[in-house]
Formats: structure tokens, sequence, C-alpha cells
């Protein structure tokens, strides 16, 4: 967008997720020009690993990097615990003052990293395509990978729960990366910790559980927790919901390059997502992941407007978030 693209040519990326006004800026403009039906917090998962004593550094065309990642169990120990948010209280003021901007029946989503994904950065050291690091930590001392997993679940959630203190009506748990193991790894060393983080949270806050590849692993991901599952492009809704039952909400999946198509195509392949759903409630249209940058605005405008004409709404419910 380009209002988001004048505020950021001002400031580094990492500044402006810690400036609560210019949080806000982008939060409330991105959702009153989009005219979405909910807005998602502007702040990125790996904020939490500074408090923990990781050294962040977001560079220019290289994407997040850290300088002291954790390469040997005794790393582990370094870890700082995160014993009230102050240390991210930018991040609660902007939820505060995002809340309050607003339109009172527009509902703000909080969110967060999942402790799989942040491990995986906090010991790669930055974005990976084959998470050698990662995974030869987690098989080669599991004890170790089980004690960072339960230092980044407590301080997940308590930074979620003072997101949704703060303000914040619903809350999305990011697993980026997890679709990199197999059901069977996932099973021994992510799903008894994210189990764990969904206990710990506020039953009474709707929570999107969200992964990415994760055809394999949806039934494990709704045992270990969340109201919604997110869905993916890789994987039929309607297929993807019957697996699930319907006792758990869905959110996707349209697939983000779709939006670089025509129009005409956009308002195809959204279209059929929702014949998928049936208009059953507890569809959430989405993505399947972010918005690539160089997505035209009038696309994803065209896609709002098509979803809201040609699906069924709850406005009672979006009235009194």
């Amino acid at each position: 967008m380009p209002e988001y693209r004048a505020v950021r040519s001002k400031v580094p990326f990492l500044e402006l997720c810690k400036r609560p006004e210019l949080a806000t800026e982008v939060t409330v403009t991105a959702t009153e020009v989009l005219a979405v039906d909910a807005a998602i917090l502007f702040a990125d998962i790996l904020l939490i690993l500074e408090p923990l004593g990781f050294t962040l550094e977001f560079a220019r065309g290289e994407g997040p990097i850290i300088h002291n990642p954790i390469r040997t169990p005794a790393d582990v120990d370094r870890i700082r615990p995160l014993d009230d948010a102050t240390p991210l209280s930018f991040v609660l003021e902007a939820v505060r003052s995002i809340r309050s901007t607003l339109r009172p029946t527009t509902p703000l989503i909080g969110f967060a990293g999942a402790h799989f994904t942040l491990a995986c950065y906090a010991i790669e050291g930055g974005s990976s395509r084959h998470y050698e690091h990662a995974k030869s930590f987690m098989y080669r001392d599991p004890g170790a990978w089980d004690v960072l997993m339960e230092r980044l679940v407590d301080a997940t959630a308590l930074y979620l729960g003072a997101q949704a203190a703060a303000g914040a009506q619903a809350l999305q748990v990011f697993d980026s990366w997890v679709g990199t193991l197999s059901p069977a790894d996932y099973r021994r060393f992510v799903q008894p910790h994210m189990t764990r983080l969904f206990a710990k949270l506020d039953p009474a806050v709707p929570v999107v559980h969200f992964g990415t590849e994760t055809t394999s692993l949806l039934e494990l991901q709704r045992d270990a927790g969340g109201a919604v599952i997110g869905l993916d492009w890789r994987v039929e809704l309607d297929r993807a919901w019957q697996r699930l039952g319907r006792e758990v909400a869905v959110q996707g999946n349209l697939d983000p390059a779709v939006l670089l198509a025509p129009i005409e195509e956009i308002e195809s392949q959204a279209r059929r997502i929702l014949d998928q759903a049936q208009g059953r409630p507890g569809h959430i249209f989405n993505l399947g992941h972010g918005v690539l940058p160089q997505t035209p605005v009038d696309h994803v405008r065209a896609l709002v407007e098509f979803v809201h004409t040609h699906s069924q709404r709850s406005p009672e419910r979006m009235a009194d978030p």
C-alpha cells in the first residue's frame, strides 16, 4: 500500500514496530482502505525474542538476522524468562491505541509466533530452506529442545494474554515453518508444547491456530488446540474441514499469488472456496498466507467486495466484538 510505503520510507522496520503511533496508523489505514471485517495488529513474530536475550536485526534485503543464535544445549540456559510483558509494552500500547481508533464494530486480532517457528529462527539465526540447524538440534538433544520449547511457551502465553488484556478480541498463533515436520516429529517435538500453550490462554478469547504446508498435520493441530484452524492453499477447504470436524472453525484459503491475476480470475477462485464452505458458520475467508508485496491494492479491494457480496456474514456478532 502506498500509505504504508510512505511511512516505511521514513523509519526502519524494527522502529516502526516499536512506535505505537505508527503501528496504529498502518494498522487502521489498511483496515479502512481495504474494508476488511477485522484488523490485525501490526507487529512481527520475532519481537518477543529480544527480551529473551536475542540480538535481532532486520537487514534490508536479507530479512531478520539473529546475531547470537542457539547452537548448543548450553545456549538454552542463557534465555531470559519473561516475567511480565513490560519489555514489550510498545506492542500493548499499540493494541490499546488501535482498539481506541478503530470503529467499535471492527474486531482487533493480536498474534504471536508459535514456539516451533520461533525456535527455528533462534537456532538458524534467520530464515532457512532446510532448517538443518534446528532439526539437528532437535534430534541430537531432545531434552534441551523440550526446555527451549517450555521457555518459549511460557513467554508466548504471557505475551498473548497481555495482548488480550490490552484489547485484542481474538488471537492468532503463527507456526509458519511447522510444515517442515513429519507427523511423527510434530507429535513428539511440538504438539505437547502447543497443547500447553493453548491451556495457558484464556478460553474466552478465540485463537486461530495457523501453519503452512500442514496438510499432513491438520488433525494433530486440531488436537493441540485452537478455536480456528488456518488452512493454506495447498489443501481443499471442504476436504480439510471434513477431516477436522465441524466442531472447529476454519480460516482460509486463497493462494496469495491469485491476487496478481486479473480480477475475473480472483473472483472465480474466491467463488470456488466459498462454494466449498457451503455457507456453513465457522468459515473465515482469508488468504492462505500473507499478501505479496507487489499485489495491486485494487485487487485486494475487489476480493473483499466479492466475498462480502457472495457470502453470508454474521452482523450480530460483528456488532458486538
